[in-house]
């Protein structure tokens, strides 16, 4: 097992009291997303991360944590290229949505009709399906448990692997989430543009950022090594060869160029506003009714939903061996939020990428200033209806409000954020990402994910883990 050493995250707890502090400034900002990656690494054990925020035309923050090679100690920077696992699809269908959009490809005729060499074993099914999720075509199957032990020469050859298969359903009836759908749709990006894939993507797509094939294994000094877990013990992962699906898993970046490119989606330097919207407009079924997932509705390949406070999000993550990624875009706000880890932990990665961003973007308009509790010593509250108590203590630190919350293992939420296979939390920290209002709104950081933690007022806090009633957790500092 790979054991970590990380600092505290909070090292000195001076009794400064309830200060009052100025307007946040960038470099405050940028300190409280610092802050929260740090936390992140230390309370999930995850060998290394790195995350990026561009807004408004620009990067705007990039972050690092932590080891792209836990053994070597090499240090993940903003050079350090993490796999994409499932982010991937989003360049494949952006460059489906640029063919369309220059009137090179039709989404709605029936890919055989383009790849007059697959066979005629299907029912016709679409480029629209393929994206969406509603072919019919499976997902990785049993059969496909050794699929990473060789590398596949072309696309082409990698639709080999899965051509003769049945459909799970007739396309179009039903939503069923198949990455081997997206090798298709990369085969029929290339026919389409004339030329591979990879050239395609990082010519047209992609110019000029660190983004391309995944690296990891091939000796690149910046690919950071991928690990997984057996038996709940972080190793390093065997090589894993994803040639099998550029287009639905195979890619890699780096985080800040990652967030850039989701920004340059938003100014329309990739496609146009026209085809964004387009691509982010829910998916239909044969019925009519939307495709869903979850709590999200899925467009062109993007997954659309509102944050807490109504804001529209554009997003997909993945998880792979040795990757959890995100991207996520506020397309009212002009920010684009990357999130990469080089070990496959199970996350609320939307919303640690909405807590990352938090610091920079305004805060809610009845987050009213609230003192940071720096004489709190204990807090009691609920977590699915059962009563749980514990210790607390904050402080300020540079203009920034952070604390700890004990964790009883014996209590519910303990033992639900703890019951997976990465590293267990004794206490969670706290970190606010409003430096201006002192503790009005901060990310709780746990072993799956950050969170959204915000006043009630009283020094009452309520947490939502999740969409039901239940999976609400209300504090009160004392």
């Amino acid at each position: 097992m790979i054991r970590l050493a990380c600092a505290s995250l909070l090292v000195a707890l001076p009794s400064l009291g309830g200060a009052a502090l100025a307007e946040t400034s960038p470099q405050q900002a940028a300190a409280a997303s610092d802050r929260i990656l740090a936390a992140l690494v230390e309370v999930n054990g995850v060998p290394g991360m790195g995350a990026a925020v561009w807004r408004d035309g620009e990067l705007i923050w990039s972050g690092s944590a932590g080891y792209a090679d836990a053994e070597t100690r090499r240090p993940v920077d903003g050079d350090t290229v993490f796999r994409l696992a499932s982010v991937s699809k989003l360049f494949a269908v952006t460059a489906t949505g640029r063919l369309r959009q220059e009137g090179r490809l039709d989404v709605d005729t029936p890919v055989r009709d383009r790849l007059t060499w697959l066979p005629d074993r299907w029912p016709p099914l679409t480029s629209r399906q393929l994206a969406a999720h509603i072919s019919g075509l499976p997902h990785y199957q049993a059969v496909d448990e050794a699929r990473g032990a060789r590398r596949y020469a072309s696309v082409r050859e990698a639709v080999g692997i899965f051509q003769d298969r049945d459909l799970l359903t007739p396309p179009g009836e039903t939503y069923q989430y198949s990455s081997w759908g997206y090798t298709l749709l990369s085969a029929v990006v290339e026919e389409s543009a004339g030329r591979p894939y990879l050239d395609y993507v990082r010519e047209t797509i992609t110019p000029g950022l660190r983004i391309g094939a995944d690296p990891t294994d091939s000796g690149d000094p910046h690919a950071s090594t991928a690990y997984d877990y057996e038996d709940d013990a972080l190793i390093r992962a065997a090589p894993h060869d994803l040639s099998y699906t550029w287009g639905g898993g195979g890619m890699a970046a780096t985080a800040p160029d990652l967030a850039t490119w989701g920004g340059r989606l938003l100014s329309g330097e990739v496609v146009t506003p026209e085809t964004l919207a387009w691509m982010t407009t829910p998916a239909r079924l044969n019925d009519g009714s939307e495709v869903e997932e979850g709590a999200y509705k899925v467009g062109f390949g993007w997954r659309i939903a509102d944050d807490r406070d109504g804001r529209r999000l554009f997003h997909h993550a993945g998880v792979t061996v040795g990757a959890r990624s995100l991207l996520l875009l506020y397309p009212d706000q002009a920010t684009s939020v990357s999130v990469l880890s080089n070990a496959p932990w199970v996350s609320a990665i939307e919303q640690t990428g909405q807590m990352l961003a938090a610091p920079f973007t305004p805060a809610p308009g009845d987050a009213a200033f609230v003192d940071c509790p720096v004489a709190t010593t204990a807090y009691d509250g609920t977590y699915d209806g059962k009563s749980l108590t514990g210790e607390a203590r904050f402080a300020l630190e540079d203009g920034l409000c952070v604390g700890r919350l004990s964790l009883d293992g014996a209590t519910p939420l303990a033992k639900w954020l703890n019951d997976f296979p990465q590293k267990d939390a004794a206490d969670l920290p706290v970190v606010s990402v409003t430096p201006d209002r002192g503790l009005a709104r901060a990310a709780l950081i746990t072993p799956v994910g950050a969170y959204d933690m915000r006043s009630l007022g009283e020094s009452r806090y309520q947490v939502r883990f999740g969409g039901t009633q239940n999976r609400w957790l209300e504090l009160t500092l004392r």
